[in-house]
């Protein structure tokens, strides 16, 4: 692929914002390695993430159909080339690496490669990943193969931001990683304060019934039914903590049926009618239509516990090339500004995060005595 100085720096640039786009690790790795592919008009591409074993965490390819990657079998170990890239950290351009004097051979499935590009991709002083890419074409029959210099001046660009992006996503996991742990630790003391208090009467009243039964059965009766009632709440704290618990299913079914079925529990758990409207949303980026979930539950989970509402309703509506999902209740309301003064975020921090974090946006109307809406809405990828 021949390409002035115009045509190359517009394919990087598409390349750098399609990594842009991503959040997640291993989707913003695929990209990497399709973009340089693309970008180099190789044949062949592949990104290795180390782990601290002499192995690869992470290995994507690009350019090797399925069948053809699981005949190859197990991930390459650092060793050969790999291990040089990893090890002293610089650009590796031959014309054969078959003849590379530290080449050690490959599985009899891998696909046979000539010329050979290969860099690091560096966060400081610290390696995390090797870029390479095989078999670049060639524009004419007759036309000489083999990667040049201004391919490696263009990788190492790419190298460069892709090492952004990968330590972006990184953190963005590991920030989803402490959310959910914070969240876990609230369920938990949600569950100590309700449903063990709730079984702590339950034990206290079934005591007490114990002893009356003989002597006034009639108030023995009372209490075996003040037992039931505890029991049936219980439950349904139980209940509404284990659907918060439970993990989505966004990859089956997608962010539509896994937030109807979410309100349609929630609606038989609660006393309040839960309701759900969606229809016509497009799918979304996988962190977007996360996100939305959680907002979701979170707003679900303040107007059920909090606001005391009667009626709680849930919309998610198509908003060009995104979506906006709506929560709103007829509950007690608050001053948004004097929650804030008072320090009961009532998990409106980790919303405008969890929004923000995918580029988008959330609003909270309320007011005391008026109810609340949350509101939040994400941009089309």
């Amino acid at each position: 692929m021949n390409q002035g100085p115009g045509s190359g720096l517009a394919a990087v640039s598409s390349a750098l914002l399609a990594m842009s786009r991503h959040l997640e690790v291993r989707d913003v790795l695929k990209t990497i390695v399709a973009s340089a592919r693309e970008l180099l008009d190789a044949q062949y591409a592949a990104l290795g993430v180390p782990d601290d074993h002499g192995g690869f965490a992470q290995f994507v390819v690009d350019g090797v159909s399925d069948a053809q990657w699981k005949a190859i079998g197990p991930l390459p170990r650092q060793h050969g080339i790999l291990a040089a890239m990893l090890h002293e950290a610089r650009p590796e351009r031959l014309a054969d690496v078959r003849k590379d004097p530290r080449f050690e051979g490959w599985p009899s499935a891998h696909p046979d490669m000539s010329d050979f590009l290969g860099l690091p991709i560096r966060d400081g002083d610290e390696t995390i990943g090797a870029l390479f890419l095989a078999n670049k074409r060639c524009p004419k029959p007759e036309g000489s193969c083999g990667f040049t210099e201004e391919d490696e001046e263009l990788l190492s660009i790419l190298a460069q931001h892709a090492a952004i992006a990968l330590t972006n996503a990184r953190l963005y996991e590991r920030s989803r990683e402490l959310t959910i742990a914070e969240e876990r630790s609230r369920l938990a003391h949600e569950l100590h304060d309700a449903v063990s208090q709730k079984l702590f009467s339950l034990r206290l009243t079934a005591q007490a019934a114990a002893r009356l039964v003989d002597r006034d059965p009639s108030r023995a009766k009372g209490e075996l039914q003040q037992v039931a009632a505890l029991a049936a709440e219980a439950a349904d704290e139980l209940r509404a903590a284990v659907v918060e618990l439970r993990p989505a299913a966004l990859d089956e079914d997608g962010l539509v049926a896994t937030l109807r079925t979410h309100v349609q529990v929630l609606d038989r758990a609660h006393s309040a009618s839960v309701s759900f409207a969606g229809q016509g949303v497009r799918a979304l980026p996988a962190a977007q239509e996360e996100a939305l979930l959680r907002v979701a539950q979170e707003a679900l989970h303040n107007a059920l516990r909090h606001s005391g509402a009667q009626t709680v309703d849930v919309t998610l509506d198509r908003r060009g090339g995104g979506a906006v999902l709506r929560v709103t209740d007829d509950g007690s309301g608050f001053d948004p500004q004097t929650v804030r003064r008072a320090g009961r975020h009532l998990g409106l921090v980790s919303m405008r995060d969890r929004a923000s974090g995918v580029g988008g946006t959330l609003t909270v109307e309320s007011a005391p005595g008026k109810g609340t809406t949350i509101e939040m809405e994400v941009p089309g990828g």
